[in-house]
């Protein structure tokens, strides 16, 4: 093969990669990139970040997890990050009616899941049994992504659930199941999965009336943009969707 067709050939293949949403070639890109995400990604994200550190030498990914709605009263109160992950659409919109993220990418789809104690000591088998009277039921408040889902699907299943406390992120209410300080909480697929072996997962079919969809934008006056356009490539990308997959996410 000619030198002139060799380097048709290498251009066609970087063209290919490109087009998946991930850098084809090592870039320039260095330092810390500080991605704040939402809770229900710990698990994913850790992977990404790893993977991302590895194709990308010179970067650092330090990840904070907390509630959606907790993350972006940190970054409009001026906490340094580079990348915010949503765990609903509606708190990235409150940042960026701020001016103070980027165009979002939908990059992720989840549904909550009944978890309950291995034992199962209260017997649900539905969402109507949590609205039996003594079943200690823990949800997300309101305002965090899981808890909103919650109140849709307490909606579409016209019942009303009393919990005996409201967390500010679905970690900690699949804990209080895991800790036995409750008799079921409201989860995404994805903790529930994480979860398993440790707590019995229960679906119920008004689940799908409130799928939320994940986006990830870069937030505007960060220390690393390059990295963190890069870095919404890889989560959008081949390898990132195959992480998410695996964690038990949806497409976006």
């Amino acid at each position: 093969m000619g030198s002139a067709a060799v380097l048709t050939a290498s251009i066609v293949s970087v063209a290919i990669l490109s087009s998946c949403g991930e850098p084809a070639t090592q870039s320039a890109t260095s330092g810390e990139l500080k991605v704040f995400a939402a809770a229900s990604l710990k698990e994913s994200f850790t992977q990404i970040a790893a993977a991302f550190e590895q194709a990308h030498p010179g970067v650092h990914v330090s990840l904070n997890f907390a509630g959606s709605s907790s993350l972006v009263t940190q970054i409009a109160q001026g906490a340094p990050a580079d990348v915010f992950a949503s765990a609903d659409q509606t708190n990235m919109t409150k940042l960026a009616d701020q001016s103070l993220v980027s165009s979002a990418v939908p990059f992720a789809t989840n549904k909550l899941q009944i978890v309950v104690p291995l034992d199962n000591p209260a017997h649900v088998d539905s969402l109507a049994d949590l609205a039996k009277p003594g079943t200690q039921v823990v949800l997300c408040a309101p305002q965090v992504p899981c808890g909103s889902a919650a109140k849709r699907v307490e909606k579409a299943a016209a019942v009303k659930i009393k919990p005996v406390s409201e967390e500010s992120n679905v970690s900690d209410v699949l804990g209080k199941v895991l800790a036995g300080d409750a008799d079921a909480g409201l989860v995404y697929v994805t903790d529930a999965l994480a979860a398993r072996g440790k707590v019995t997962a229960i679906d119920f079919s008004e689940a799908g009336q409130a799928i939320n969809t994940y986006p990830i934008a870069a937030v505007q006056g960060g220390k690393n943009p390059e990295a963190s356009q890069e870095f919404i490539n890889y989560v959008s990308g081949a390898s990132g969707q195959r992480i998410l997959k695996t964690s038990g996410f949806g497409a976006p």
